[in-house]
């Protein structure tokens, strides 16, 4: 009797780690299975986000009736970082401590391009990451061609020398000022300006200035001072610079932040770099 007892005994324990086993079994697999789900639903998220994003993009490509191709290369985006500068260069290079050094800007502080963005002031430049083998420099003491266009010229000139291939571009939309200017190693290839009158008009027009119909007007042509608002020819012109630009070089509005993240501009002090 004492026998079975103990064999009873035996048995129970037996049983009860077995059921204790397959307790400790069910509840892992049931972790496993909301871990999977959990991922799942996670990755589906993903998927709908990129999608998404694709369709934006496509759309925003649409648009600007550019081929979908081109979308990677050239940087187009929705939620351009700034919109339409009033004065820019892009500088055919690879390198912004180049182009910082030629600016001879003081203080340069390595920054994002939306830190660098928002830091532009009256006494500061942004030189940007390189963009499609262009660096964007974007400040408000960069030459005025309205204001003085000899020292916008010289300022260029010196720049070219230095680096390069140099743009620069500027637009006022409030009063229909413009201008766009190619050098290259201190050649003027292309050069026009208009503020109330054509103040420079050098080199042969370009493809893009034809492809884009831009009025280009030659000294003392049209009415001296003619307000924009009343000269079609002056107000689409400055509604095209940023399509020159795209022509050139690079449209800075469609410069696409998010590919940009990781890659670092310079901003700098203007007070020691006027141009000169």
């Amino acid at each position: 009797m004492i026998a079975a007892l103990l064999m009873s005994g035996v048995t129970a324990d037996v049983s009860g780690t077995s059921t204790a086993s397959q307790s400790h079994t069910a509840i892992v697999l049931l972790l496993l299975v909301l871990l999977g789900t959990v991922l799942l639903i996670g990755a589906a998220l993903a998927a709908v986000v990129r999608g998404y994003l694709r369709k934006r993009n496509a759309s925003a490509l649409a648009r600007r009736g550019r081929p979908l191709g081109e979308a990677r290369g050239a940087r187009l985006f929705q939620s351009p970082i700034f919109h339409c500068p009033n004065r820019w260069l892009a500088v055919k290079s690879n390198n912004p401590q180049a182009v910082q050094k030629a600016l001879g800007l003081h203080n340069p502080t390595p920054c994002s391009w939306t830190e660098g963005m928002a830091r532009v002031s009256d006494q500061k430049l942004f030189v940007s990451p390189p963009v499609n083998g262009w660096v964007l420099v974007v400040g408000s003491l960069l030459p005025d061609s309205s204001e003085d266009v000899d020292a916008c010229f010289r300022f260029l000139h010196r720049l070219s020398r230095e680096l390069g291939e140099v743009q620069f571009f500027s637009v006022n939309r409030a009063v229909g000022h413009h201008a766009w200017a190619r050098f290259e190693k201190g050649r003027v290839l292309r050069g026009y300006a208009w503020a109330g009158e054509t103040l420079w008009n050098q080199g042969i027009k370009t493809w893009g200035e034809r492809k884009l119909g831009l009025k280009c007007f030659a000294y003392f042509e049209g009415e001296p001072r003619a307000h924009f608002a009343q000269f079609e020819p002056v107000r689409a012109n400055a509604e095209k610079v940023l399509s020159l630009a795209s022509l050139w070089s690079v449209d800075p509005t469609s410069v696409d932040d998010s590919m940009l993240t990781d890659v670092f501009g310079i901003t700098g002090d203007l007070s020691q770099a006027r141009p000169r």
